[in-house]
């Protein structure tokens, strides 16, 4: 048996359930540093997703956020992020997806990002192209930097490491329609693939954030590489820049200036 989309969905489906009733209690929060943030919900989560995936493929491999990796056959690779937003989810901001992508021989084939607290799972397989809810998305037709929407994030250590993506976020802020943050890497990615953002770049991140995201903007029409415009932006360093043709053009120039 191989994994299919359906089952991703479910899967994803059912550990935002555990996100969402997570809510309503009192949950305990650490930090894994000053301020990275990890909750018992987390753990809850991934717990899941790994028992069943476990369960169902025992000899594949896993990448997930907090336990780092489950060896197997790296073939068959699994990307996990039980929470994508956990600093909104500790502050109970309704902005927080769990991230499900499924590799195998080195291409991303299946990704799945729901998002609880609105119900809506994007999904996406390659050469299919990306659904949310089971409509069709594409990208927004924009084709200019200076009316385009954009998001971004920060990396954890941005008190500091020189290369902490403030520079690039006050290049944007005086060159496109405005710049957001969101909090979630994979919700970003699943924004610019609904036309809801124009174009999404980070640096500094992980391959678990945005395996399924990534996925789903490319196949809504984004091109997606990372910063210097390499087509593995899962690769170390990682980095990321999603958008329409036309405005990643301009925003791959602007990140090299």
């Amino acid at each position: 048996m191989q994994p299919t989309l359906d089952l991703l969905e479910s899967l994803a489906r059912q550990a935002g359930e555990i996100l969402r009733k997570g809510q309503e209690q009192n949950f305990g929060v650490s930090f894994k540093g000053e301020i990275d943030l990890v909750t018992e919900i987390d753990h809850l989560s991934e717990a899941f997703l790994l028992g069943e995936i476990g369960r169902m493929f025992p000899t594949h491999h896993v990448i997930s956020e907090e336990v780092g990796e489950v060896p197997g056959d790296c073939d068959y690779l699994w990307y996990i992020d039980p929470i994508d937003g956990t600093v909104n989810y500790a502050h109970k901001i309704p902005l927080f997806t769990v991230s499900i992508a499924y590799q195998e021989h080195g291409q991303v084939r299946l990704g799945v990002v729901y998002e609880p607290m609105r119900d809506e799972c994007f999904s996406a397989q390659r050469g299919k192209g990306a659904w949310l809810n089971g409509q069709q998305i594409h990208v927004s037709t924009q084709t200019s930097l200076n009316q385009s929407l954009l998001v971004t994030g920060f990396p954890y250590d941005i008190r500091t490491n020189p290369q902490n993506n403030l520079d690039h976020y006050t290049r944007f802020s005086l060159r496109a329609q405005a710049v957001r943050r969101l909090g979630s890497a994979a919700l970003d990615l699943c924004y610019v693939a609904a036309g809801r953002v124009d174009g999404f770049w980070e640096i500094r991140i992980k391959a678990y954030d945005i395996a399924a995201g990534g996925l789903i903007a490319e196949e809504a029409g984004a091109r997606v590489t990372n910063i210097q415009g390499g087509a593995n932006y899962l690769a170390d360093p990682v980095s990321i820049l999603a958008a329409p043709p036309e405005v990643h053009a301009q925003m791959q120039a602007l990140l090299g200036a």
